[in-house]
């Protein structure tokens, strides 16, 4: 199984967080992003992690799994970032 604690820098978001009636628990302060759904993970002695995903469409799986050209990508936006780009005339190509 992958790690799933990639990141160790916890902070505390909420103090003495009862469940309600129907066992469920209020993240109102937690910073929850639009469209992420969450895989719960539980230890030995209730300590809880919600680990975020983001579904993508099956039409950009091949993405990931051509790392050559998902690098290209990454490489792409970096320079686009760094403002490293040039126009170029769509006719030219």
């Amino acid at each position: 199984m992958n790690q799933i604690i990639k990141n160790e820098n916890f902070r505390e978001i909420a103090v003495d967080v009862k469940p309600d009636a129907k066992k469920r628990i209020v993240l109102s302060k937690a910073p929850l992003a639009e469209g992420v759904k969450y895989h719960i993970y539980c230890n030995e002695i209730g300590q809880i992690v919600l680990d975020p995903h983001i579904s993508i469409p099956a039409s950009e799986v091949w993405l990931y799994k051509n790392q050559e050209v998902l690098e290209a990508v990454e490489i792409g936006i970096r320079e686009a970032a760094e403002g490293k780009v040039s126009k170029i005339d769509l006719i030219d190509l």
